[in-house]
């Protein structure tokens, strides 16, 4: 009879042990959902960055005139052809539907201001309604144009800080010569002036504190240098002097001045720009920005206070009172962005579209994929099934293997130097742009393609041959097929990645200001044209600030276009693939 091992020992060890492996892999677990969590946060905060970025500029604020189209200034030769209808002073038929809307601003200067609320490009865009439908000419039509793209991010919210304060006193306008007197019941100016006394109380610490740190630094230098501060230090101490010694005095206006808040007065159809507040809190100076002369008592008016000062802001008092008057009338309203996707690049954001360069990256992708994807395929199909297994196919496959790792803008070099410069294709056209990212492609279509037919089990093979199907036949005819998924995904995904390139399409003039799309044709392949990324990169150095707004928008798009790449390649994987 045997005896039984005493295993307790072994038992009691692993019962030791056990605890710790279970807290191993619960910190393993967690370690692991966390950098699930990370990289899904970080996403989301990239998502929305670009989303809440982005949203603006698919809405623009537009502007609607009824233009006279009087056949003399539409028509100058009177024989309603094309060039006559070309040589129309449209410009001038905008600019008098603007003065019709304001007709009290007579000045040269102020008139100049006035059209800067739209740009002078719509004037073209007024010519091509009139030549597809040459009826309008004699008539008169609402046209309809964005706003200018400071004044659009203006109604959006996005320009300025700015509140709207209720009044409680009733105010009576009094107007001699160009100085208009404000008076109200109530001391409704009480608090803004207070507000306007500690920013001049800030100010003048400011100026102080600067002023003993020049002094500071003049007494480590000599000569003209010292004496360049001192006077700057000098003349910093004046200026705190002067605004405290107005502060302190009993009596006498807060004088405004571009540096403060705007204060507006909007009462009856008028606005009015306060220069200076009384320090009684019921009684303000200040000078017309729309209609004019004095006006009975009236509880019905509003201040409008704008705390971004004048000076730090792209738009003037004035063009805000002017788009406030119009959005009043319902000549402005904002409408879904349709110049985003119709038009092409423009100098001028409130016309910028993305058309152009959708167009380029649409021929530029044709090119890519009738290159890339058969002759990728084809390579991978004679490396793996008909090329013997020898040192020159080894090379082969290490040279591939190593292409899919070159840096992109080295394909952008070699594309200017053989397509450009040896074969003389034109530049920044979707022709060569093509054929550059074809090159970029190729190593990563061959390798998902040879690795798609590596996953055909050897059976399928042997069993073609065993029946006396050809070599052809059974790669043809069984292999390629079952094997279609892992190529069409592993091609999807390099177009996709082809689609987002910018450093390649550089080198070869593609980041051209583009104003015309290029036609969705034979001829498109060799006409000037851009593509989404480098639209992008041109945006996001442009001065304006609305073209943040564009530039995120632009980037939208190309995510979207990216997205439907990468869910087709999901698709007809889980459609076409087969499990053995």
């Amino acid at each position: 009879m045997t005896d039984t091992p005493d295993i307790s020992p072994i038992r009691n060890a692993v019962a030791k042990n056990l605890g710790a492996r279970y807290r191993a892999e619960l910190r393993f677990r967690a370690a692991g959902l966390a950098a699930v969590a990370t990289a899904v946060g970080i996403l989301i905060i990239l998502l929305t960055s670009i989303i809440s970025g982005g949203l603006p500029a698919f809405t623009a604020n537009e502007l609607v005139l009824t233009v006279e189209l009087d056949r003399e200034a539409v028509d100058p030769l009177g024989d309603g052809s094309e060039e006559s209808v070309r040589r129309g002073s449209y410009s001038r038929i905008l600019q008098d539907a603007m003065r019709a809307e304001f007709p009290e601003v007579q000045s040269r200067g102020d008139l100049r201001n006035l059209f800067s609320l739209y740009t002078a490009l719509n004037a073209t865009r007024l010519m091509d309604d009139v030549l597809e439908d040459p009826t309008l000419i004699g008539t008169r039509y609402d046209f309809t144009m964005p706003l200018a793209d400071d004044l659009d991010l203006y109604l959006k919210g996005l320009l300025v800080e700015d509140r709207t304060l209720d009044t409680d006193g009733s105010l009576a306008v009094t107007a001699e010569g160009d100085t208009v007197t404000v008076r109200s019941t109530a001391t409704d100016f009480r608090d803004l002036a207070a507000e306007i006394a500690r920013t001049l109380r800030a100010r003048a610490t400011v100026l102080e504190v600067e002023a003993d740190n020049l002094a500071a630094l003049a007494a480590d230098l000599t000569g003209t240098d010292a004496e360049d501060m001192l006077y700057d230090a000098g003349l910093n101490r004046r200026r705190a002097s002067d605004i405290r010694a107005t502060l302190e005095a009993d009596s006498g206006p807060l004088m405004l001045d571009g540096s403060l808040p705007s204060i507006l007065v909007e009462t009856g159809g008028r606005t009015i720009a306060l220069t200076s507040l009384a320090r009684d809190g019921a009684t303000a100076n200040g000078r017309f920005l729309l209609g004019n002369g004095s006006a009975e008592p009236t509880t019905d008016w509003t201040l409008y206070v704008i705390d971004t000062p004048a000076e730090r802001r792209r738009v003037s008092d004035q063009l805000i009172v002017w788009t406030r008057a119009l959005e009043a009338r319902g000549a402005i309203s904002p409408a879904f962005n349709t110049y985003l996707f119709a038009n092409a690049d423009s100098r001028e954001p409130e016309l910028a579209g993305v058309k152009g360069a959708l167009y380029g990256s649409i021929l530029t992708m044709i090119i890519t994929i009738i290159i890339s994807v058969p002759i990728g395929v084809f390579t991978a199909l004679y490396l793996e099934e008909y090329a013997p297994k020898n040192r020159f196919t080894a090379l082969i496959e290490v040279n591939i293997n190593n292409l899919a790792a070159v840096p992109s803008i080295v394909f952008g070099l070699l594309g200017l130097a053989v397509f450009i410069n040896a074969f003389g294709l034109p530049r920044s056209a979707p022709l060569v742009g093509g054929l550059v990212l074809s090159l970029m492609t190729l190593p990563t279509v061959i390798i998902a393609t040879r690795a798609a037919l590596q996953a055909v089990p050897q059976s399928i093979r042997q069993a073609a041959l065993a029946v006396g199907a050809s070599r052809t036949q059974t790669v043809f005819h069984h292999v390629l097929p079952l094997a279609a998924p892992g190529i069409l995904t592993g091609a999807i995904i390099g177009l996709a990645q082809a689609l987002g390139e910018t450093a390649p399409l550089l080198m070869i003039g593609m980041v051209a200001f583009i104003a015309d799309a290029p036609t969705l044709g034979l001829e498109g392949f060799t006409q000037p044209a851009t593509v989404m990324p480098v639209q992008v990169f041109l945006w996001s150095d442009g001065a304006e600030r609305a073209f943040e707004a564009r530039t995120a928008a632009a980037i939208m798009v190309l995510l979207a276009l990216m997205i439907g790449f990468n869910a087709l390649a999901i698709y007809l994987r889980r459609r076409f693939e087969r499990r053995w």
